[in-house]
C-alpha cells in the first residue's frame, strides 16, 4: 500500500454515488490513508438511490475513519495538511459552481479550499445534469485553475439529456496517479455513454 493520504469527498449526484462508492474501493486497495468527506446533503438526504446513514456507514466501513460532514471539521484539512490528495467523486453543478466561485458554504467545498491553499492536488469528477448549459462556464473555469485535476468525462446520454456530462468513475485511480505527477490525466473528453 502507498502512502499517500487520499481525501475522497462525496457531493449529492445521488445516480452515481454507487460508482464513486467503488472508485473509493479500489483507491482503500492502493493507498493507506484514505480520509472520506461528505457534502451536508449526502449526509442528510436519504433518496431512491440509497439512505444517507447507510452511505455514510458504508464509507466509514471502507476508509476505516469516521466521515467528515461539516464545515468545522473539514476547516482543518488545510492548517493541518491532512492530504496529499483530494477528490471529489461525484461532483456536482452546484459544487462546481462553489469552486470556481471560491465559496466555501458546504463541507466538501471547505475541504477543497482548505486543500488547495496547501498547493496540492484536486481531482474533480463532475456528474451534472448542466455540464454543457450552466455548468459550462465553471468547468471551463476549473480547467484552467492551477492544482485542479479534472476525471475524464463525456456526455452520458446525448439525446436524452444533451447538456449531461458524467465522469469516467473508472479513472479516478488513474487521475488520481497523474495529479500527484502534476500531470492531467488525457484524453479529458470522452464519447458519448461514459
Amino acid at each position: 500500500m502507498e502512502d499517500v493520504r487520499v481525501g475522497f469527498a462525496m457531493t449529492g449526484s445521488f445516480c452515481t454515488i454507487h460508482r464513486a462508492m467503488e472508485a473509493l474501493e479500489r483507491l482503500a486497495g492502493k493507498y493507506r490513508t484514505i480520509v472520506p468527506i461528505v457534502s451536508e446533503r449526502v449526509a442528510a438526504t436519504d433518496t431512491r438511490f440509497g439512505a444517507a446513514h447507510d452511505i455514510m456507514r458504508e464509507m466509514e466501513r471502507i476508509c476505516d475513519r469516521r466521515v467528515i460532514s461539516t464545515l468545522a471539521a473539514a476547516e482543518p484539512i488545510g492548517p493541518q495538511k491532512l492530504l496529499d490528495v483530494l477528490v471529489i467523486a461525484p461532483c456536482t453543478g452546484s459544487t462546481l459552481a462553489r469552486l470556481a466561485g471560491g465559496l466555501t458554504d458546504t463541507a466538501v467545498a471547505m475541504a477543497a479550499k482548505a486543500h488547495l491553499r496547501n498547493g496540492r492536488p484536486l481531482v474533480v469528477a463532475p456528474s451534472t445534469n448542466d455540464g454543457l448549459g450552466a455548468s459550462a462556464g465553471n468547468l471551463a473555469a476549473l480547467l484552467n485553475r492551477k492544482g485542479v485535476y479534472l476525471v475524464p468525462f463525456g456526455q452520458d446520454d446525448p439525446v436524452g439529456k444533451p447538456t449531461s456530462l458524467v465522469a469516467d468513475f473508472r479513472q479516478i485511480s488513474a487521475a488520481v496517479e497523474s495529479a500527484l505527477a502534476g500531470r492531467q490525466l488525457q484524453p479529458i473528453l470522452l464519447g458519448p455513454g461514459t
